[in-house]
């Protein structure tokens, strides 16, 4: 198995030089590309639906829709020809970008980013979540062998995770060092925290000598990293700081939206849902989706491991978020205090019964 493409072979025949680069490259990109976004966009009418989506098996709810054209299935029975567009981005900070500038109408990103933006726009836009991706185990894996537990990362170790302090790996980060340190010190670890999309990260840790030698990611990048590097292993599973199974990767969009669009708002629920059956009864066919939509080149058997892990589930349905979203309002990462799911979840059948 390899991870070797494109863009990415640089990381097999440069080291910490050339990260720091790549990274610094990637980040202005990332701000032109805000800039961009941040000039007036004309409002989408009924019948069309940008959706942003970043990296990993997270996503294949989105991947399945997009194959076999769910969406449109669905506005069909709606009365609608929808025109569906997939942006790829990375990162909490400029999804939340996007979707604020009016330059995509649904976000996918994690929890984190979503309790960030639902805070932010609360009374305003009121960005709320449409569904789920599904409940998945994040693992923070280190090829440090040192660092068995977060109390062992010391100065010299640098974690890599889609966005510094708003992802929801950077929140669960936090989360778990709030129960290490107590909640004066959650954000103890962000000093070495560093700004990475998923792909590149794990190519650094599968091919070494960078300074980054910690991934909090999710399938299958964790994956491939622990299949690939003999020193990888895991040092903190998302579940085991949530305290269960957990959505991790949401969907959201703003009020407006779903209010005007309601035909294909539902399209698009309905086509999420037909995705999530799809998924659980053929996961050899999703594997094979994920494979010819992402033109990924994770194996085969590796995709269907994570399909196949009883810890995954593919549900639109929000599974234990409020306790998160709460933790961030204890420490003042949020204004707003979500009192129930309802709070920051539209309301809707089996979505908004979530936790």
């Amino acid at each position: 198995m390899t991870v070797k493409s494109g863009a990415r072979e640089w990381f097999w025949q440069t080291g910490t030089r050339h990260l720091r680069r790549r990274a610094v490259a990637w980040l202005a990109a990332s701000s032109l590309f805000s800039a961009a976004m941040l000039a007036p966009v004309v409002a989408q009418a009924e019948g069309s639906i940008r959706i942003a989506q970043q990296f990993g098996i997270v996503y294949l709810l989105l991947n399945v829709a997009q194959d076999q054209q769910l969406i449109e299935k669905h506005g069909k029975a709606e009365g609608l020809d929808i025109d569906v567009k997939f942006v790829r981005l990375s990162g909490g900070a400029a999804i939340n970008d996007a979707l604020l500038s009016n330059s995509i109408d649904v976000a996918g990103a994690g929890v984190g980013p979503l309790f960030t933006i639902w805070d932010r726009t609360k009374g305003r836009q009121n960005v709320k979540a449409v569904a789920s991706l599904g409940n998945f185990p994040y693992y923070l894996v280190s090829t440090n062998p040192k660092v068995k537990t977060i109390a062992d990362f010391g100065d010299a170790d640098r974690i890599a995770l889609p966005a510094v302090t708003v992802s929801v790996q950077s929140r669960i980060l936090q989360l778990a060092s709030a129960k290490e340190w107590g909640d004066a010190q959650f954000n103890k670890l962000d000093r070495l925290q560093v700004q990475l999309p998923h792909p590149d990260a794990t190519a650094a840790l599968i091919s070494g000598g960078t300074e980054v030698n910690a991934h909090f990611g999710n399938p299958p990048f964790s994956e491939q990293i622990l299949a690939s590097n003999p020193n990888a292993h895991i040092v903190l599973n998302s579940y085991d700081v949530l305290g269960g199974p957990a959505s991790a990767t949401v969907l959201y969009a703003t009020e407006k939206f779903r209010q005007d669009n309601p035909k294909t708002y539902r399209a698009f629920v309905n086509a999420l849902n037909e995705a999530a059956s799809f998924i659980t009864d053929h996961p050899e066919q999703a594997a094979d989706i994920f494979l010819r939509v992402t033109q990924s080149n994770t194996s085969r058997d590796l995709v269907l491991q994570v399909l196949r892990n009883p810890q995954v589930r593919f549900t639109t349905t929000l599974h234990n978020t409020l306790p998160l979203g709460q933790f961030l309002h204890r420490v003042g990462a949020i204004r707003n205090k979500p009192e129930s799911v309802r709070d920051y979840v539209f309301e809707q059948p089996g979505i908004a019964d979530g936790s």
